[in-house]
């Protein structure tokens, strides 16, 4: 069973290591969200492969006639839609054609990155590692953070970081140009 204070691996690794078509595909998740390995690209996967079982579990236990498939099938997709994964009013069916693109596309890196807070996708995940980016007051240190949909427009600048002040150099021009200060 192992040590409970022990952390766990919580990724596997493909079944094919060398298969040509899916590390070409991965180089090319890896530059297009600016992950920094291929653990981390592996652990978005598995997550979405967790929720693609509980969703099949759950179609399977429904066409069976089980009473709680119901509730827990509700509230599977109650938690996508909160993350944003999902759109509301979703069903089963959209739990089982999930994409790697929407766990990825809900990391914070890539929302500091789409919100225009950094320049580019690297420079979002150095400016969250270093502590100058904020989700709902709280500095978060963690690119991988999944952002709920509810905390989107929360995310800015740490407020003890130089990056708050308008006129560093570092700042997106497009942050700039919204908060009315000269580009």
């Amino acid at each position: 069973m192992g040590y409970p204070g022990k952390s766990h691996k919580t990724y596997d690794r493909p079944r094919k290591p060398w298969e040509a078509d899916r590390m070409a595909n991965e180089v090319e998740l890896i530059k297009t969200y600016g992950l920094r390995n291929k653990r981390e690209l592996w652990k978005a996967e598995s997550i979405l492969r967790k929720y693609r079982r509980v969703g099949r579990m759950l179609l399977a236990s429904k066409a069976r006639g089980e009473a709680r498939a119901d509730i827990e099938a509700a509230a599977v997709i109650n938690r996508l839609s909160r993350f944003g994964i999902l759109k509301d009013g979703a069903d089963l069916d959209a739990i089982l054609s999930l994409k790697i693109t929407d766990i990825l596309e809900r990391r914070l890196q890539t929302q500091v990155y789409r919100q225009g807070l950094a320049n580019t996708i690297r420079q979002a995940r150095q400016f969250i590692t270093h502590g100058h980016i904020q989700v709902a007051g709280q500095r978060v240190t963690v690119p991988s953070y999944l952002v709920k949909r509810g905390d989107e427009m929360t995310i800015d600048y740490y407020a003890g970081s130089p990056l708050a002040r308008e006129g560093h150099p570092e700042r997106s021009s497009k942050i700039v140009a919204r908060t009315g200060g000269s580009a």
